[in-house]
């Protein structure tokens, strides 16, 4: 097992609300774009599925594509998220989705988390495992 750290940048956020209710309660789809920095050097397109209960607070879970360079190994893997925000702070536990991986990160599994630190940003913390 290998544990890589880093920060990551949005770089685009589109959310779209598609049900919204009272107080700040809605429903939202969200596409976010990111650059990785640190053990994993990419870029990341990310769906987001979001439900707001407040103005200040949200569960979210999504899928996003990350094409990277990891330990010198460059390619294509997909990450299941499921996160919250709250208090303007987001957090997500993660997977690999398992055969996502292709080029050279096809075998790629493991599992993470990012926490949002300020200005966009995130630091990240992936477990993984190579398929040698």
């Amino acid at each position: 097992m290998t544990t890589l750290e880093g920060l990551f940048q949005i770089t685009g956020w589109n959310e779209q609300p598609y049900s919204e209710g009272d107080d700040g309660v809605k429903q939202s789809y969200a596409k976010v774009s990111q650059s990785y920095s640190g053990a994993i050097e990419g870029t990341s397109t990310v769906h987001y599925l979001m439900s707001y209960q407040s103005a200040g607070s949200a569960l979210f879970t999504g899928f996003e594509t990350l094409t990277a360079t990891i330990e010198g190994k460059t390619g294509t893997v997909v990450i299941q998220h499921n996160g919250t925000f709250e208090q303007g702070v987001a957090s997500s536990s993660f997977v690999i989705v398992s055969g996502s991986g292709n080029e050279q990160l096809a075998g790629l599994t493991g599992s993470g988390s990012f926490r949002s630190t300020e200005n966009g940003q995130a630091k990240y913390q992936f477990s993984l495992h190579t398929a040698d």
